[in-house]
């Protein structure tokens, strides 16, 4: 049972007092952090330059906020080199740990200074630069965005949840084309940041890996106008989808199809999708660090996981598609290699979809089931780019969501015969 308090507020009355001494705030930083103390000083004083020298004449602060990490990240934070006379705050948030309920403070913070833009930027970066913060803002700044979605150049490894769920399901479902929804580096309006505050989702998913999703599709669905800002590379600390992902996977894909429930009236009218503006051009381009996979992990999950959800996966997954399924499970275990081409992928996570809006039973029980699937599609894709050059990986995730567009109209069928 979850006996975890329910806090109000995730900001301490000591983030009070400051923020009532600073007053009003033109631009305000926000880091969430949890043990990052080999990276925090290096964002730290990336986000602190660029504000210098992009926004001399704007009043800026930064604001770190902390999951109560039990190494140096707190004191690295604060001994940062910044700018003289430089505002910086650095406290641990209260209420349930995660990432969401780190940004919540944020918000909160951006709230009370009143803030004409709020930059949030990931703590475990090391290709920040000033310029991600110009990049970030000022779309804002001048009117010609409500919100900004960071736009990257990753090893094709790198972000499986958003290349093979989030992006094509974000695009089909939304009609927008935004690369990174998940990107974890956004600028955004004062005005949104209080919109936040005020939604009660502070224990769920979303206070935890589920809220750049949120953040993302709550923005498209609020009709602001959003842009992708060109970041350049990004290098951070990239994670092998077979040992570590799996956590993260369940809170995102939960919080996606929450809130398929929550705008249905609104993606039920949206057919094809439209580009997204760019905005800027990163001076520096850092080398891209290679993610390494470890398949046989990712088939062996795969397996397992199917052997022991079958039955279940038969009450989910139409026929055909669970043929199509067991076919491909069977070549698998004949000659090691891992067929689960887009197409079927896109029906098969459109049955899910349909699935949690539709169950009474528990939905966390769903999204775990759907983590097997996750891993056999992810080793099939970083197979199928294995051998290609990053502008050609780039276009099998292209022509992915191309088909998850496609295919949208199974989606729309099965809810028309519901209801």
């Amino acid at each position: 049972m979850d006996t975890m308090k329910k806090y109000t507020s995730a900001v301490r009355n000591n983030v009070f007092e400051w923020t009532k001494n600073l007053k009003d705030v033109d631009i305000l930083v926000g880091i969430p952090c949890y043990n990052n103390e080999d990276t925090i000083a290096h964002v730290v004083s990336m986000a602190a330059e660029g504000l210098r020298r992009y926004f001399p004449d704007k009043k800026s602060a930064l604001f770190v906020s902390d999951g109560g990490s039990t190494d140096d990240t707190r004191e690295n934070a604060y001994s940062a080199p910044v700018p003289e006379g430089f505002q910086r705050r650095v406290t641990i948030y209260r209420g349930m740990p995660g990432k969401g309920t780190s940004f919540r403070a944020v918000f909160e913070v951006a709230m009370l200074l009143k803030v004409d833009c709020c930059i949030v930027v990931d703590s475990d970066l090391r290709s920040i630069t000033p310029e991600w913060i110009k990049l970030l803002a000022e779309p804002v700044l001048n009117n010609h965005a409500g919100f900004v979605t960071p736009y990257y150049i990753r090893h094709k490894n790198d972000g499986t949840i958003t290349n093979n769920i989030i992006y094509p399901m974000t695009r089909s479902l939304y009609g927008q084309r935004i690369r990174q929804p998940i990107g974890g580096d956004f600028g955004f309006s004062g005005e949104i940041a209080s919109l936040y505050t005020k939604e009660d989702v502070w224990d769920t998913d979303v206070a935890r890996f589920g809220i750049d999703i949120w953040m993302s599709t709550t923005a498209i669905n609020t009709g602001l106008k959003i842009v992708q800002a060109r970041l350049g590379t990004k290098v951070h600390d990239a994670k092998d989808p077979a040992e570590h992902l799996g956590p993260m996977f369940r809170q995102v894909v939960s919080t996606l199809m929450y809130l398929m429930g929550k705008y249905e009236l609104k993606w039920r009218n949206v057919k094809g999708s439209v580009p997204v503006e760019m905005m800027g051009e990163a001076e520096t381009v850092a080398k891209i660090e290679p993610v390494s996979v470890n398949f046989n992990k990712l088939e062996i999950e795969f397996l397992e996981g199917f052997s022991q959800f079958d039955p279940l996966y038969r009450q989910i997954i139409e026929p055909e598609s669970y043929e199509k399924l067991i076919k491909n499970i069977h070549k698998l275990k004949k000659t090691g290699i891992v067929r689960f081409p887009s197409d079927l992928w896109a029906r098969i996570l459109y049955d899910f979809a349909f699935t949690y809006q539709s169950w009474s039973r528990n939905r966390k029980r769903l999204i775990d089931i759907m983590v097997p699937l996750y891993f056999g599609r992810t080793a099939a894709y970083c197979h199928e780019v294995a051998e290609l050059d990053a502008e050609q990986a780039e276009e099998v995730v292209e022509d992915q969501a191309k088909v998850f567009e496609a295919t949208k109209s199974y989606l729309i069928k099965k809810y028309e015969a519901w209801e």
